[in-house]
């Protein structure tokens, strides 16, 4: 499998991204503290039926930061800028975590650049995350840092990154980020594109989240009949995976079986 990493000048980002395998498109973009590189065993089986292309985002692995906020909204105007950088023709997008939330919002503001989408552990609201877990949130800025040494993350960003000194500011960006309220409620319910919400059945939300954001395309509230007549009309699907969590959902044999089935049906 042939694999050649790269850069490109996108909306002020000097964006690193390597390329894996052939065939239609596709864009894996990662979750926050990581970089592609979090999905090593996963391309490989993307990549045999699909041109997997993974982008570092702004701050995260070899693409430095900028002087700007952290904001999915900017990180979708970067993937559609990539979109155009490369002259790729409505590729899939698959996300996990900030990553889908980025995907999420690419085909809401760019419809006519994307294909389909898999939006993996990624919430359309915030007061749908679990309380515990926004406390857990409220304690990123730049203090906590030091405490991160020994993580696997502060140790992939310190071997890559551009600038390792500027960890501390990641962070601070990532935690004003989370910080931040949001709803996507509105947006979602009139999405254009195939979507496959994905989330582990122990995840950051309950799952009864990830059905609302399937009802809001239109899933989930009929049957869907023999011949799937009643299925929802914009092709898209929910898939609640077994057995896995927020942390290693993106790891799952099942995460990549699923989004090929979702992808590569002709009829979704």
């Amino acid at each position: 499998m042939s694999t050649t990493g790269n850069y490109a000048q996108v909306n002020g980002l000097n964006m690193y991204y390597e390329t894996h395998g052939e065939g239609r498109p596709l864009i894996l973009l990662h979750g926050g503290l990581m970089s592609g590189e979090a999905f090593g065993p996963t391309i490989p089986a993307l990549a045999e039926k699909h041109q997997v292309i993974v982008p570092d985002m702004q701050g995260h692995g070899r693409t430095g930061d900028i002087d700007r906020p952290i904001d999915p909204n900017l990180m979708a105007d970067d993937i559609a800028a990539l979109i155009d950088h490369l002259g790729l023709d409505r590729p899939d997008l698959v996300g996990y975590s900030l990553g889908g939330g980025v995907a999420l919002r690419t085909a809401i503001k760019y419809p006519e650049k994307v294909g389909k989408v898999v939006s993996a552990s990624a919430n359309i609201r915030r007061d749908a995350i679990y309380p515990e877990m926004l406390a857990q949130q409220g304690q990123v800025n730049a203090a906590a840092a030091e405490f991160m040494k020994e993580t696997p993350m502060y140790q992939l960003y310190e071997r890559v990154a551009p600038r390792p000194e500027d960890f501390p500011q990641l962070l601070q960006k990532l935690g004003d980020l989370m910080a931040q309220d949001f709803d996507l409620t509105e947006e979602v319910r009139g999405l254009q594109v195939p979507t496959l919400i994905m989330a582990a059945d122990a995840d950051m939300a309950p799952p009864s989240h990830y059905v609302e954001v399937f009802k809001l395309l239109d899933g989930g509230v009929r049957d869907g009949g023999w011949m799937g007549e009643g299925r929802p009309k914009g092709g898209h699907a929910l898939a609640i995976v077994p057995g896995t969590t927020h942390y290693n959902l993106a790891d799952s044999p099942l995460f990549t079986a699923l989004t090929l089935a979702f992808l590569d049906d002709q009829a979704a």
